[in-house]
């Protein structure tokens, strides 16, 4: 029996016509961008997907032209704050193409800057109402921080610039308050981003350092750069910490789903040092007027009882002011000699303080060995190093 066929060429050339009628002109259409590559010949190449409880629904290729490339994407920085990457949901306009050896493309002129910086907020919308369901907002703010909180541990991007002015003014505090830090690195913007902060906040739980709080931090950045910390599980990682979570992101505008879940945020890396420092002065303050109150009292009952003393009374206690007065004069020259041995009086001369890693001074290199860290002190701030060699003086042989 012969059987009707027809050519393939046949085939996609009628499918060609057929999308060629159908589409005429550009439309409108919404998708995710589940890949993107742009080539040295300057064209951009993505595969667009749209995806539902069952997995992916429907996807397609699309390109954007060298020709159209450099405005589209200029045009999307200047209004969204970021480029287009993987993961965003976007708006665009394309010419619908069928081609007989390529197949169904879609040939993108437009994209919408601000469909996609509302369809973030609107995801930002549903990840707080699900996480005010859950209970988890205010779980954090439940935790109490020690009154005095010494070993923090900082999740950050390393070498950023936030983190780097957080430490200049915490360990360069002019109090002389010292701090345990520890860095976790991780990053701090893009798709990838929950995932890292969330594998440095397991790795900050299982580390043998038992950490007061710990502190998320990046400097500004775009809305969309800024958009990883939005993130359903990263809030729900940051809710669930047994340790208290402090966050300082971005700019005074902005205001972030894990600065929600926080137990405290502020706007600034610098902010949040202030935040610890707070912590120090105020105890110190507290000491002090503890102090005052004490000579307070002592003064007022001495007087009092001077009231109900004759003559002799108060030649015993012109004798014990007397001796009060020397003593303070003791007291007050031990307190001299202190001061000047001061280990910030030191640095000032052009001295170096050298400490171990727990911060405990060095007074002999017998105690280090190689492989220690020292921390030395200069008048215009620290160095971190580790020590590679032990030599030692009166005839002892180096290490």
């Amino acid at each position: 029996m012969e059987i009707d066929y027809i050519e393939l060429t046949d085939l996609t050339a009628l499918l060609r016509d057929g999308v060629d009628e159908m589409f005429p002109e550009r439309v409108w259409v919404r998708a995710e961008i589940s890949s993107l590559c742009r080539k040295q010949n300057g064209h951009c190449y993505l595969d667009l997907s749209q995806s539902g409880r069952g997995g992916v629904l429907a996807k397609v290729r699309a390109t954007i032209w060298a020709s159209r490339w450099n405005y589209i994407d200029q045009y999307f920085r200047s209004v969204a704050g970021s480029a287009l990457e993987v993961g965003m949901e976007v708006l665009f306009r394309a010419q619908v193409v069928f081609h007989p050896v390529y197949g169904l493309s879609l040939d993108i002129d437009e994209v919408d800057p601000e469909f996609t910086l509302g369809a973030a907020e609107r995801e930002r919308q549903r990840t707080i109402a699900r996480l005010e369901k859950e209970g988890l907002i205010d779980l954090q703010k439940e935790l109490v921080l020690p009154p005095l909180p010494y070993s923090l541990a900082v999740i950050s991007a390393p070498g950023a610039a936030g983190y780097g002015d957080f430490m200049h003014h915490l360990l360069g505090n002019e109090y002389g308050f010292v701090f345990k830090v520890g860095l976790f690195e991780a990053m701090m913007q893009g798709q990838q981003a929950p995932e890292s902060i969330m594998g440095a906040l397991d790795d900050i739980l299982s580390s043998e350092t038992e950490y007061d709080a710990i502190l998320i931090m990046r400097g500004g950045g775009s809305d969309l750069d800024l958009a990883c910390f939005d993130d359903y599980d990263l809030a729900v990682a940051i809710a669930n910490c047994p340790i208290p979570v402090f966050t300082a992101i971005g700019h005074d505008k902005d205001y972030h789903v894990a600065d929600m879940v926080a137990n405290t945020f502020v706007k600034t890396p610098t902010a949040l040092a202030d935040l610890f420092l707070d912590c120090f002065i105020a105890e110190d303050q507290r000491i002090s007027s503890v102090e005052n109150r004490l000579r307070l009292a002592f003064s007022s009952r001495f007087s009092a009882i001077l009231s109900v003393l004759d003559l002799e009374g108060k030649r015993i206690y012109h004798a014990a002011e007397l001796r009060l007065s020397d003593s303070s004069h003791r007291l007050d020259l031990l307190e001299a000699r202190i001061a000047s041995s001061d280990p910030r009086r030191i640095i000032e001369k052009g001295y170096v303080l050298a400490l171990d890693g727990r911060g405990v001074r060095l007074d002999s290199a017998r105690s280090s060995k190689p492989g220690d860290p020292v921390r030395i002190l200069f008048p215009d701030g620290t160095l971190e190093v580790s020590v590679t060699r032990v030599i030692l003086s009166d005839r002892c042989n180096p290490e």
